[in-house]
C-alpha cells in the first residue's frame, strides 16, 4: 500500500490520468450494461431477421451500400439521422431495427437517437459490416 501512496505522491499527473481512465472505463461499462440499445453479433442478426422480421438499416455511404449489403437492408442517410430526421421509418417503430455501419461506432449514436424518438427495438450490429463479412455471411450488391 505504501508503494501506491508513494507513486501517487511522486507522479500526480499520471495518477490523475489513471483515475480518469478508471472512471471512464466504469462509466462505459455501466452505460452499455443498462442501455436500451443492444449490441448484437452477426448470428443474432440473422436470427432477428428470420424469426422476428427485423429490418436492417445500412448507414454506410451509397457506394459501400451498392458494393455489398445484407439482403433486405435499406439505405439510411447517417447525415439525416444525426439531425433526428427519421422520415419514412415510422412503419418500423414497433419492429426490430438493426443499424449497420462500417465498424459499429456511428450506429450507436444513431440508435440512441432513434430510441429517444420512440423506436422500441433498436439493435446495433457489433463491429458493423466488417464483422458480418468476417463471419463469412452473404451480401448482395446492386441498386
Amino acid at each position: 500500500m505504501e508503494q501506491y501512496i508513494a507513486f501517487f505522491s511522486n507522479h500526480p499527473v499520471l495518477s490523475i490520468i489513471w483515475v480518469v481512465l478508471a472512471i471512464m472505463l466504469v462509466h462505459s461499462w455501466y452505460k452499455s450494461r443498462f442501455s436500451a440499445i443492444r449490441q448484437i453479433n452477426p448470428q443474432q442478426v440473422t436470427l432477428l431477421i428470420n424469426k422476428d422480421d427485423a429490418q436492417v438499416l445500412d448507414m454506410r455511404g451509397k457506394k459501400d451500400f451498392t458494393a455489398g449489403r445484407i439482403a433486405g437492408a435499406e439505405l439510411m442517410s447517417a447525415d439525416k439521422a444525426k439531425l433526428n430526421d427519421f422520415g419514412g421509418l415510422e412503419k418500423y417503430k414497433t419492429k426490430p431495427i438493426i443499424l449497420v455501419c462500417n465498424t459499429g461506432m456511428t450506429a450507436n449514436n444513431i440508435a440512441e437517437r432513434m430510441h429517444q424518438q420512440g423506436y422500441e427495438q433498436v439493435y446495433v450490429l457489433s463491429g458493423g459490416m466488417s464483422s458480418w463479412q468476417s463471419a463469412g455471411l452473404p451480401t448482395t450488391n446492386g441498386k
